[in-house]
């Protein structure tokens, strides 16, 4: 079947400019123009309107997926299979919050007490699986797949108060960090400063600490990229800035 803009809005419930913006970007080209000058798209168009969605779906933005699917190695079926497997973790993340939804009315409504990591067990379960799917590979490949197990059990088993307490060091730790930045020295009170709660922070998830595991995951913040936008999105710069102050603060600068 062929469609214009507008049927192919209707068909995949995406907004008709939405498709003529992906024209404009070369995500999504008509398979031609026809003789009234409408844009007109065929099953192949319709296929990789398809993926297109799918990796949205993913929280992809739309250059990578550009890339992704214009390169010589994609597979439209391996890409499909892929897809299913992360809607698969995700519905399996939605399962966990909805069961401790269902618990919490019940236990409102029959007056039963439930205890504090009950509460919070499928939350702290979704942080978990979606760092494993952000940042899994690297992880385990750095510090091995036991010391991530220990890691996350710890994070499970972790109560109220050692959650709210673990929230309440990463804000004071993101607001040392911006004001030592501003200094502009890593070996400065300031920063150190930072580098130590950072240390404190890490303790709630690490079994064991070492200076030269912290040192290395330092290290890590700047060289992946996702580590670095973390601690890059209020100021740019901050996650090289801290990776200098745990370095000198551990001693591994040198």
């Amino acid at each position: 079947m062929e469609y214009t803009v507008k049927e192919l809005a209707e068909l995949s419930g995406v907004s008709s400019r939405t498709i003529r913006y992906y024209d404009e970007i070369d995500l999504l080209k008509p398979a031609k123009i026809n003789s009234s000058g409408y844009r007109i798209y065929g099953s192949g168009e319709v296929d990789r309107l398809q993926q297109i969605l799918f990796y949205k779906e993913l929280d992809v933005n739309l250059e990578n997926i550009r890339k992704i699917i214009d390169s010589p190695s994609f597979n439209e079926v391996k890409a499909l299979k892929k897809h299913r497997e992360k809607l698969l973790e995700r519905k399996e993340q939605l399962e966990l919050l909805i069961d401790s939804l269902d618990r919490t009315i019940v236990s409102k409504e029959r007056g039963i007490i439930m205890n504090d990591q009950e509460k919070f067990a499928g939350f702290k379960k979704k942080m978990i699986e979606d760092n494993e799917r952000k940042y899994g590979k690297e992880i385990k490949e750095k510090y091995g797949e036991d010391t991530v197990r220990k890691s996350n059990e710890k994070f499970m088993n972790m109560n109220q108060e050692e959650y709210n307490q673990l929230t309440k060091l990463e804000q004071k730790l993101m607001a040392t960090l911006q004001k030592a930045f501003k200094n502009g020295d890593p070996a400065g009170e300031l920063a150190q400063q930072a580098a130590d709660l950072h240390r404190h922070w890490l303790s709630f998830y690490w079994d064991s600490y070492s200076k030269e595991a912290h040192a290395g995951l330092a290290q890590m913040y700047v060289a992946d990229e996702r580590f670095k936008s973390y601690y890059d999105k209020e100021q740019p710069g901050s996650a090289e800035f801290l990776r200098d102050a745990i370095l000198i603060y551990t001693g591994k600068n040198s």
